[in-house]
């Protein structure tokens, strides 16, 4: 959003915050429609069923196939899940469903060893269970076309991917579902409006005073020529060291530092690094890096 208000006047504050409230909803919309591929893989199962008991000349393994894999335990406390299926309702995600990418990916998966061995098990455990829904997952995380259908759904899956992979494992892991276990990866109001909002509005309301700031410590630079992106990362950084007494001053250093590998330049990492390891001395020799709990000054 800051970049965007940097390259587009008409882009005014108030229409960035919106968005940015807009974009963080987008990223939690992405983690339920994975929810929702994953119970859409393993319910093609049933389809495969039904293909396989109208076959003329059907095989032993035919006749002894059955949807186990829908009919899981795991599966269903997704399926029965009420609170995950009005969300899937009320951001209308089942009309996001590439059904190609669902036959595709159940398909590839029927093949592997896994999944044979699991339909051999009578009765399977839960580790089982979830071992087969992990390596599901899997398959389908490692398809282009599932690539595709993210990018589809949203440009900003590539910056929420990790998370969102993440957060499906420890989903996965930790099935059967309980009544309240997606709220562990919905934002909260802390991380969106006391950390997030807050800092987007002080990066607003204090831009000149943080240039201030910054300008001293290029020495041979000019502020003109720093890469926008770069400016706006120790911006960012200065804002947090300043103003938010929780966050340890070297873990502001060190996740800026890892954010300028994403969206910089290669040489970025050092220069960023080298200006705020820079600033931050002077600002704890001033006085102006105040940090509540022990060692966090460190």
């Amino acid at each position: 959003m800051l970049y965007s208000m940097s390259r587009d006047q008409r882009f005014t504050y108030d229409m960035a915050q919106k968005l940015y409230l807009k974009k963080v909803d987008v990223s939690f919309q992405l983690y339920l429609l994975n929810l929702l591929y994953l119970i859409r893989f393993a319910e093609y199962s049933l389809t495969d069923a039904e293909k396989r008991s109208v076959k003329l000349l059907p095989s032993e393994e035919d006749k002894s196939f059955t949807p186990k894999l829908y009919d899981n335990p795991l599966i269903q406390s997704l399926v029965k899940h009420n609170a995950i299926q009005q969300y899937l309702s009320s951001y209308s995600l089942q009309d996001a469903i590439n059904h190609d990418l669902v036959r595709t990916v159940y398909t590839a998966f029927a093949k592997k060893p896994i999944y044979q061995a699991y339909l051999a098990n009578a009765e399977p455990s839960f580790d089982e269970q979830r071992d087969v829904l992990l390596a599901l997952y899997k398959e389908a995380t490692s398809s282009e076309l599932f690539e595709e259908a993210m990018e589809d759904f949203s440009m900003q899956w590539m910056d929420d991917k990790s998370l969102v992979l993440g957060a499906m494992k420890k989903t996965i892991k930790a099935l059967p579902a309980t009544d309240d276990f997606y709220l562990a990866f919905k934002p909260g109001a802390e991380t969106v409006n006391d950390f997030g909002e807050r800092l987007f509005q002080l990066l607003h309301d204090k831009d000149e005073e943080l240039l201030g700031i910054i300008e001293p410590s290029l020495r041979n630079w000019d502020a003109d020529r720093v890469a926008i992106i770069d400016m706006i990362l120790l911006k960012m950084a200065i804002c947090e060291l300043i103003y938010f007494p929780t966050i340890p001053a070297k873990v502001t250093l060190n996740e800026f530092v890892e954010i300028s590998k994403l969206y910089s330049t290669d040489k970025s990492k050092d220069f960023i690094n080298g200006i705020l390891d820079r600033l931050m001395k002077k600002l704890q020799a001033e006085g102006r890096i105040q940090k509540k709990g022990r060692g966090l000054q460190d």
